[in-house]
């Protein structure tokens, strides 16, 4: 996910020198909900497996 966020980024930058204003927001936009859905999603799977423990080693 933090590929996707990467290229929108550069699209953005590329766009934004390229005097594409619109498009460079919008995917500056995309690089933002992207990041913060991948952060969430990280932040949902590290309370899970806080909360879960490891399970011992079989004997």
């Amino acid at each position: 996910m933090f590929g996707l966020v990467v290229t929108f980024l550069i699209i953005g930058l590329i766009a934004a020198v390229l005097g594409f204003g619109g498009i460079a927001g919008l995917s500056f936009e995309f690089a933002k909900i992207i990041f913060f859905v991948a952060l969430v999603l990280f932040l949902i799977s590290l309370v899970f497996s806080l909360v879960r423990g490891r399970a011992p080693p079989p004997p």
